[in-house]
C-alpha cells in the first residue's frame, strides 16, 4: 500500500512524513528538493504478536504502509504547476494522497502567502488537482472526437458512452466536485480502465496543528471534518513537530509526554488508523511454525480474493479456506484445542473474510 503525502511549501509536510515513518528527511530548507521521500512502516500488530507467542515460528512479518513524501515544487498554484504538476503520473499511481496543510503559526517560517488560512490552501490544493484532471480529460475528448468522427453511429458504443462520461466528469469538476465525490459506478469505472486521475484517488487532509493549539486538537478536528469531509474525503489534525520530536525518545517517555499533552495515541498509529479507514481495509492472518503474518485486503474480500493476496496459485487453485477468528484461538490456547471446541470453520469460495481471521488455505496445485 503506497500513500503519497503532498502539500504547499512550509506546511510542515516532511515533519509530518518524518514522524509518521520515524524518518530523517531533511526539513525546513526541503522544499528546495527535486526528489521524493520514501519511507515504509510496519503496521503494529498485537494479534501477530500473541500468534508468535503461541507458535514459535521462525519468520514474524507484519503489514506495511509505503509513505511517498513528494517535493512542494514551485508556487504556481493552480495552473498545473504547483506541488501536484511535476508528478501527476505517480501521484496518480498512489492508493490515496495525504495532502498537508499549514495550521501553524510560526513567524521563523513564514507561509508563502503571508496568512496561515487552512481553509485557503485545502481549496487551493483542489484547484490545483482539478486542473490537472480538467487537462487529461480535454486531451482524451480530443483523440475521442477524431476516433468518432471516423466511425457509424452503430459502431460507437463504448467510445461514446466514455465520451459522455468525461464530460460529465469535466461539468463536474468544473463545479468543484472531485472524482472521487461524482458517484462514478462499476461500469464508469470499467470505462476508465487505465486513466489516472489525481481526484479520484482517495484523499485524507491533515492539518498541521502547533503545539500550542494541542489541547484543542479533538475540538479542530471536530471543525476542519465539519468543513471539508464532505468531499469524499477525511480530515485529521496532527501536530507533526510534536510527534517528530518524540521520535527520539523512549516508548514509556512518549507515552507520558503524551499523556500531558492530553493526546491519546502515536502520530504512526493515528496514521495507520486513518490510512486503512480511507481506503477501507483489514488485515486477516495466517499462523504456522514456519511463519505468523498479517496480510491486508480490502473489506469484503472473498476467501479466494484472500488467497490470491498470499499467492496467485492460491486463489486460482482454491478449494476451501479454514478459518479461526483470532478471539476464538486465543480463548482456545491453541488450534488443536479450537478444532476441539468446534470454533475452527470450513468456509467456501463466497466467505467474505473478516477482521482477524486467521486463515489457512487449501487448494489445488
Amino acid at each position: 500500500m503506497q500513500l503519497g503525502i503532498i502539500g504547499f511549501a512550509r506546511a510542515g509536510k516532511s515533519t509530518i512524513f518524518n514522524a509518521v515513518t520515524r524518518g530523517s528527511a531533511q526539513v525546513g530548507a526541503y522544499s528546495s528538493s527535486t526528489q521524493p521521500n520514501v519511507g515504509v512502516v510496519h503496521v503494529p500488530d498485537e494479534r501477530v504478536d500473541r500468534l508468535a507467542v503461541m507458535y514459535k515460528p521462525k519468520k514474524t512479518t507484519y503489514a506495511t504502509i509505503q509513505y511517498v513524501d513528494f517535493p512542494a515544487g514551485g508556487e504556481a498554484f493552480g495552473k498545473g504547476e504547483g506541488p501536484a504538476g511535476k508528478f501527476v503520473t505517480e501521484l496518480a499511481r498512489m492508493d490515496a494522497l495525504i495532502h498537508v496543510v499549514r495550521g501553524f503559526e510560526d513567524e521563523s517560517v513564514p507561509h508563502p502567502e503571508v496568512t496561515v488560512d487552512a481553509a485557503r490552501d485545502i481549496a487551493t490544493m483542489d484547484l490545483e488537482l482539478a486542473f490537472l484532471d480538467l487537462g487529461i480529460i480535454e486531451k482524451r475528448l480530443q483523440r475521442l472526437e477524431t476516433e468518432l468522427r471516423s466511425m457509424k453511429p452503430g459502431e460507437r458504443g463504448d467510445l461514446q458512452r466514455l465520451k459522455d462520461l468525461l464530460l460529465r466528469m469535466k461539468d463536474g469538476l468544473e463545479a468543484e466536485t472531485p472524482i472521487r465525490a461524482q458517484g462514478l459506478n462499476m461500469e464508469d469505472h470499467k470505462l476508465l480502465e487505465g486513466s489516472q486521475f489525481l481526484t479520484a484517488v482517495p484523499m485524507l487532509v491533515v492539518v498541521n496543528i502547533g503545539e500550542g493549539d494541542l489541547a484543542r486538537r479533538s475540538e479542530l478536528e471536530a471543525e476542519y471534518h465539519e468543513k471539508f469531509a464532505a468531499t469524499g474525503r477525511d480530515v485529521s489534525v496532527f501536530c507533526g513537530k510534536f510527534e517528530m520530536d518524540l521520535n527520539d525518545l523512549s516508548e514509556d517517555e512518549a507515552v507520558e509526554f503524551r499523556a500531558e499533552a492530553g493526546v491519546t495515541e502515536s502520530g504512526m498509529a493515528g496514521a495507520i488508523r486513518m490510512s486503512y479507514a480511507l481506503l477501507g481495509l483489514i488485515s486477516f492472518l495466517t499462523a504456522g511454525p514456519d511463519e505468523c503474518r498479517a496480510w491486508t485486503v480490502t473489506a469484503g474480500s472473498t476467501a479466494p480474493e484472500a488467497a490470491g493476496k498470499i499467492h496467485s496459485d492460491l486463489k486460482r487453485g482454491f478449494i476451501r479456506a479454514e478459518v479461526i477468528r483470532f478471539d476464538d484461538l486465543i480463548a482456545a490456547g491453541s488450534e488443536a484445542e479450537a478444532k476441539k471446541r468446534g470454533v475452527l470453520r470450513t468456509e467456501g469460495k463466497q466467505y467474505i473474510v473478516q477482521a482477524g481471521d486467521i486463515v489457512n488455505i487449501l487448494f489445488n496445485v
